[in-house]
């Protein structure tokens, strides 16, 4: 077992597909866009010589625990409290100009769950929080206490594909009407509560769903990958290579359908006999289909089984 998996009780996903969609060039410049334990920007290290690497989370927690684990490789790292979808903003400060590859791993690292004051988890019972970013203004607390029915109602089916949504909406909204909802464990009741018997014998816990949709609400996770996709491709430099991981549908669907996009140039109908809108591809897809974990990894992390990478390549300017 080698450091990275006894001191942090975990391999990356899909660690060695990363690393071949990268190509990673000895004296290259990268940016993982979501650093969270640092397990695939480590590997990136390894494989510079005077390359640098750009870290960025919107954890403080998770920039303080990187700055640790990668502090051998000295000014060859820099780390950056921010958000992905700023990424442009944030390579201009750095004085960077463009970058040889760029990694987003879009799951939720394993410390934010694990950590019960987090409120992610449905395990514990703690204070409804769910911010990636601890500075943020808006919390679960919020997203459960204020918004409309309506709003939950759409969230839960669109971003939890919960198809029970109309019943659990029913149910926080009836409920906070008497005290706010202010627990993890009273939330996840309140949504077991409202699920028909058939739905509690599923194999997955009644809430999964729901708090993964309350989640994405409270980061807004799904709004910035269009933003973020598009500064990427800007800023990559020619032959540069963008990998992204994503962990269900609704993610996977949006970074296929951008990259598509991307990758496509002309928006010209196609019964026009020349091109009038001048759009050139400034993405080449690396594949047609996402890489998947194989068997050996899945043994090992159950996690990996709906992780899904796509990777694509900077045309020539």
């Amino acid at each position: 077992m080698d450091d990275m998996e006894k001191d942090y009780g975990h391999k990356p996903v899909l660690l060695e597909e990363c690393l071949e969609a990268l190509a990673v060039r000895p004296e290259g410049i990268y940016l993982d866009g979501t650093l969270g334990r640092a397990g695939h920007s480590l590997e990136i290290l390894r494989r510079l010589t005077t390359g640098r690497l750009i870290g960025v989370d919107r954890d403080l927690a998770a920039i303080e625990a990187a700055r640790e684990r990668l502090a051998e490789f000295g000014d060859r790292v820099t780390l950056v409290h921010g958000n992905f979808s700023d990424l442009g903003d944030i390579l201009q400060n750095l004085g960077i100009v463009g970058a040889d590859g760029m990694l987003f791993d879009l799951g939720v690292s394993s410390p934010q769950l694990d950590e019960p004051r987090r409120g992610f988890s449905y395990m514990h019972d703690a204070p409804l929080d769910m911010r990636m970013d601890e500075t943020a203004a808006l919390d679960a607390f919020q997203v459960v206490n204020t918004w409309s029915y309506e709003e939950l109602r759409r969230i839960l089916f669109e971003y939890g594909e919960e198809r029970y949504a109309p019943q659990i909406a029913r149910a926080v909204v009836r409920a906070r009407e008497d005290k706010p909802v202010g627990t993890t464990g009273e939330l996840a009741e309140l949504i077991r509560s409202a699920m028909p018997s058939k739905a509690l014998r599923e194999k997955q816990h009644p809430a999964k769903r729901s708090f993964q949709a309350i989640r994405i609400a409270v980061n807004g996770e799904l709004d910035a990958l269009p933003p973020m996709l598009d500064a990427a491709a800007e800023a990559l430099l020619p032959g540069g290579r963008l990998a992204v991981i994503t962990f269900h549908s609704l993610e996977d669907r949006i970074v296929k359908q951008r990259l598509r996009e991307l990758a496509t140039g002309c928006t010209c109908p196609p019964e026009f006999p020349v091109c009038v809108c001048g759009k050139k591809p400034k993405l080449r897809l690396v594949n047609r289909k996402p890489v998947v974990s194989g068997p050996a990894e899945l043994a090992e992390n159950p996690r990996a089984r709906s992780a899904k990478l796509r990777a694509a390549e900077r045309t020539e300017f």
